[in-house]
């Protein structure tokens, strides 16, 4: 391996001492209960927080969003998707945290296979969720405290709508991401009125999700797409950027619109809660068929660095939840039921985003423990949620002689797949001790769905399904294949598209 350290890897420790040993020795704090409880555990409460769409989500986990780059060219359904959510409905979480990024018109997609959610495909994303809600059903019975949202989003600088190549569209010029994905002119900037047609989009995408009985839509700021993007937009002109007013306008605007349209419809954000500068492998621990340790790209030209979100514009591989605590504010303000926290992006910092032990193959060799990665996830939702528990809810609390209801905005973590064995024990604690609403699992469920509903009923796992983060399910897709677990699950591994991706890997390193 190479880096500047030897990689303690998680299946090497034998026991829950071992992990906390070793998690004392980086100086970290990531909490472990002594054993996986079942009858009487935590992720098995019910979420009394918030009520969306009139159901009280049943327990304490939940699935992010996963699309697989395996739909249609025209943006329909196909097998692998459906299996992946049939998946989903079969996991035992009660809460689908948005299924997969559904791009709101055709030109924002983020690969030529991407869900659209447009009215020629309202059909088959009802039967996605017709299939998601029988196979919960008949594993698990109740699906009256199952709730399922669509995540809506456009890629804006990481658009493919037709190929592999960038057809970018940005909120912004960046001194550091324009090389690295073919931005080189203004008229890559969205005018004020491109954004006010893109508003509409979602918009009426949200109409449509309503009509196929999604309980919420996600409006996604995350992972360095478009409304994440804007939210860093401090150095553009006009009403969507420059103060925190203007870059939270787009938010504003998409809900006023939905509730304009007479559309009921609940409402959750994904929110990369803080961001780095990009990172590169260090071109000189590198070598041909073997990637280097990630560093951070040259950044002494950029500072102040105003080009990203909850980043310290003094020191950009440092988070400020200045803004962050600010946009939680705002979503309790305008009615947000649900938020879940992510980081940075998969496209140029990914081990900030999603912790690994192996890079894709675009990325990096890790140049620390990604466990260091996993608690600052971790303690940035805690810090979060304190400032909610301890500012947002009062500041928020209705005027006198008002009859609204005090805001409530549930939380949900990111960034515990890493964990691996330990994911259970962890996840017991920070929901017991209040550092988070719920757990949000995301490509760890691709190799093992149903990694939490045998841990809170079986009080142990299965170590073949555990994801042991290789990176496959992004390497795939970056080099124009579907996504999928090519390492455990013998779907995937069956397809020719195994083959393709071992020698893509062999070739870059990963």
């Amino acid at each position: 391996m190479t880096g500047p350290f030897k990689l303690t890897r998680i299946p090497t420790l034998k026991t829950v001492a071992d992990f906390r040993a070793h998690v004392a020795g980086l100086g970290l704090k990531i909490p472990a209960e002594d054993t996986i409880a079942t009858g009487d555990s935590p992720l098995l409460q019910p979420l009394s927080q918030v009520v969306v769409n009139g159901k009280t989500i049943g327990n304490r986990w939940a699935i992010h969003p996963m699309e697989g780059w395996d739909g249609t060219t025209d943006g329909g359904v196909t097998e692998e998707m459906r299996r992946r959510w049939q998946r989903f409905g079969e996991s035992g979480a009660k809460l689908i945290f948005g299924c997969e990024a559904m791009a709101v018109r055709p030109d924002g997609r983020a690969n030529p296979n991407q869900l659209i959610i447009q009215d020629h495909n309202k059909a088959g994303i009802a039967e996605l969720r017709e299939l998601l809600v029988k196979a919960h059903q008949e594993r698990y019975g109740n699906t009256d405290d199952l709730v399922i949202g669509f995540q809506l989003t456009h890629s804006g600088r990481f658009c493919r709508p037709h190929d592999k190549n960038w057809e970018s569209r940005v909120a912004f010029r960046h001194p550091i991401l324009d090389r690295k994905f073919n931005v080189t002119s203004d008229d890559q900037i969205l005018s004020d009125a491109d954004v006010e047609e893109i508003i509409r989009c979602y918009v009426k995408s949200a109409r449509i999700a309503a009509d196929v009985g999604a309980d919420f839509v996600d409006i996604k700021h995350c992972h360095g797409y478009l409304l994440h993007e804007f939210l860093g937009a401090f150095t553009r002109p006009g009403k969507y950027g420059g103060s925190f007013e203007n870059r939270t306008r787009i938010l504003r605007e998409i809900i006023e619109g939905i509730r304009a349209d007479g559309n009921k419809i609940d409402i959750g954000v994904r929110l990369s809660a803080f961001d780095f500068v990009p990172f590169k492998p260090d071109p000189a621990l590198s070598q041909p068929g073997k990637l280097g340790p990630g560093i951070p790209e040259d950044y002494s030209q950029c500072l102040p660095y105003r080009y990203g979100f909850g980043v310290d514009q003094q020191n950009p591989i440092a988070y400020d939840l200045t803004e962050t605590f600010q946009f939680a504010d705002l979503c309790a303000s305008l009615g947000v039921k649900l938020l879940n926290l992510t980081a940075g992006s998969p496209y140029y910092n990914p081990h900030i985003q999603r912790p690994a032990a192996y890079p894709p193959s675009d990325g990096y060799q890790p140049a620390h423990d990604p466990l260091i990665d996993v608690a600052r996830q971790l303690n940035v939702v805690r810090q979060v949620k304190a400032h909610l528990a301890k500012v947002g809810q009062v500041a928020l609390r209705p005027a006198a002689g008002s009859q609204r209801e005090p805001a409530r905005l549930a939380l949900v973590g990111t960034a515990y797949s890493y964990l691996q064995e330990y994911l259970p024990h962890v996840a017991q604690y920070v929901v017991r001790n209040g550092w988070t609403d719920m757990v949000g699992l995301g490509r760890m469920t691709l190799s093992y769905p149903d990694i939490l509903a045998d841990a809170t009923t079986k009080g142990t796992l299965t170590p073949r399904f555990v994801c042991r983060t290789f990176s496959d399910c992004t390497t795939a897709p970056r080099n124009g294949l579907k996504s999928g677990c090519y390492p455990l699950d013998e779907y995937y591994k069956a397809k020719p598209e195994y083959g393709q991706l071992k020698e893509i890997k062999k070739a870059v390193g990963a």
